[in-house]
C-alpha cells in the first residue's frame, strides 16, 4: 500500500492543483505579455501588481509563493508520476535570468516611451475576471492559445526533463522572488526559511531524494546552513524528515 503524504504536504499539494485548475481565470495577473501591453499603454495591470506582490512577499517569506501558491507548481508536481527524475540544475538555472533580464528590460523601456504609467486596470485585458474569455480587441482563440502554450511549456519540460524544470528554466516569476531573498540575506531580518540540525540527522538523504527542486538538502544539513536560491520552501524535506533534523524558523538566519 503507498504510504500516505503527511497532512501539510496534502494540503499543499492540494494548493498548487487547485492553481492550476485556476489558471484560465488568473493567466493574465501571472502574465509576462499582459504587464508587456500594460507599459505600451501606460496601464499599471494586474500582472504587474503581483509581480511587485511577489517580490514585497519574498522579503519575508522567501519563495514561498513557488511552493505554495504558483499554477505552475501545480502543472509540474501533476507529472511527477510521470517523471520523477532530479534535475541537475546548476548552469541550467541561469536561462530563466536570460530570460528575466531581457523581459524587465523591454517592459521598462516601453513604460518609458509611454511616458510613464498613467492610470490603473487591475482587469486590463481580462474580459469580466477570466484570463481565456476573450476580450473585443483579442478573440478567444488567441487567449486559449496562450494558456496552451504555457501548460505545454511546463508541463512538457517536467515530462520529459525531470521534477520543476520548467522552475529551473522557464520561469519569469522566480527571479523577483530571489532578488528579494537575496536582500532579505543582505540586510539580515527575520523572515520565513529552514534550519537543521545536523546532530539529528542519520544521514538517510531522504531530504534530498524528496526534494522537488532536486537540492542536495543532506548535504545543505551536514553544514546546517539551508540557504539556497532554488528552495520554494516547500517543507518537503521537514515532513519527510522522521528525525526531525529539518524545521521552519522565523528567524533572521544565518
Amino acid at each position: 500500500m503507498a504510504r500516505q503524504l503527511p497532512m501539510r504536504q496534502r494540503i499543499r499539494k492540494a494548493l498548487v492543483i487547485i492553481a492550476f485548475l485556476s489558471f484560465p481565470v488568473t493567466m493574465n495577473f501571472l502574465s509576462p505579455y499582459v504587464i508587456i501591453d500594460g507599459a505600451m499603454n501606460g496601464v499599471v495591470n494586474g500582472s504587474l501588481i503581483m509581480f511587485g506582490l511577489m517580490f514585497l512577499s519574498s522579503l519575508f517569506f522567501g519563495r514561498l509563493w513557488c511552493g505554495w501558491i504558483c499554477p505552475g507548481a501545480g502543472m509540474q508536481e501533476m507529472m511527477e508520476p510521470v517523471n520523477n527524475r532530479a534535475v541537475n540544475g546548476g548552469k541550467i538555472d541561469w536561462i530563466k535570468w536570460t530570460i528575466w533580464v531581457p523581459w524587465l528590460s523591454l517592459i521598462v523601456w516601453f513604460a518609458v516611451s509611454a511616458g510613464g504609467y498613467k492610470r490603473v486596470d487591475f482587469l486590463h485585458l481580462t474580459e469580466n475576471g477570466i484570463s481565456v474569455a476573450g476580450t473585443p480587441d483579442r478573440p478567444i482563440f488567441f487567449a486559449y492559445l496562450i494558456y496552451y502554450i504555457v501548460v505545454a511549456l511546463f508541463v512538457g519540460l517536467a515530462m520529459f526533463a525531470g521534477k520543476r524544470a520548467g522552475c529551473h528554466t522557464i520561469c519569469w516569476m522566480a527571479p523577483f522572488m530571489m532578488i528579494g531573498r537575496w536582500i532579505r540575506n543582505l540586510f539580515a531580518w527575520p523572515s520565513l526559511r529552514l534550519v537543521a540540525d545536523s546532530s539529528a540527522c542519520t544521514n538517510c538523504k531522504s531530504c534530498t531524494k524528496s526534494c522537488p527542486m532536486s537540492l542536495d538538502v543532506n548535504a545543505m544539513v551536514q553544514i546546517e546552513k539551508m540557504e539556497h536560491a532554488e528552495c520554494i520552501l516547500c517543507g518537503t524535506c521537514v515532513d519527510g524528515c522522521s528525525k526531525k533534523a529539518i524545521r521552519y524558523s522565523f528567524s533572521a538566519g544565518k
